[in-house]
């Protein structure tokens, strides 16, 4: 009787290292395929100046320009979002925020001219996150 146990325990434990091995490689091949995807994106918004925008079912995406490990654990279905244009290489921290709010703006302005909505409070926070922008590179 001891046959058909041991024959199934080693079934077993042969299964077991299967699917760590597959588990593994899936791993790998995802970050692979995530750390292309983030290649990819900044060559294009490097070459046309715009940011890919990612298929309606990937809703979400953490990527900080310039790191090693661009790859978060994210929950079931994974979300992935147009990676941050990098900064310049020595960008003042003032400058930074304002580029980062002006873009911020701009996108919710693109929002609402997408749905018809009233604009002109939008319009002016460009406005002046722009002029904001313009005179600290000048100043600086």
């Amino acid at each position: 009787m001891s046959d058909p146990i041991a024959a199934y325990l080693q079934w077993k434990k042969q299964g077991g290292d299967l699917r760590a091995k597959a588990k593994q490689a899936m791993e790998a091949r995802f970050r692979e395929l995530l750390t292309e995807a983030v290649h990819l994106a900044e060559e294009y918004r490097s070459d046309f100046g715009a940011a890919l925008t990612p298929p309606a079912v990937v809703t979400s995406f953490k990527f900080k320009a310039g790191a090693k490990k661009a790859v978060k654990k994210a929950a079931v279905p994974v979300k992935v979002a147009a990676p941050a244009p990098p900064a310049p290489a020595k960008a003042d921290p003032k400058i930074a925020a304002l580029q980062k709010q002006l873009a911020g703006a701009k996108k919710k302005l693109d929002t609402a001219k997408a749905k018809g909505a009233s604009t002109k409070n939008l319009e002016d926070r460009v406005y002046e996150l722009e002029d904001d922008l313009r005179l600290a590179t000048h100043a600086g």
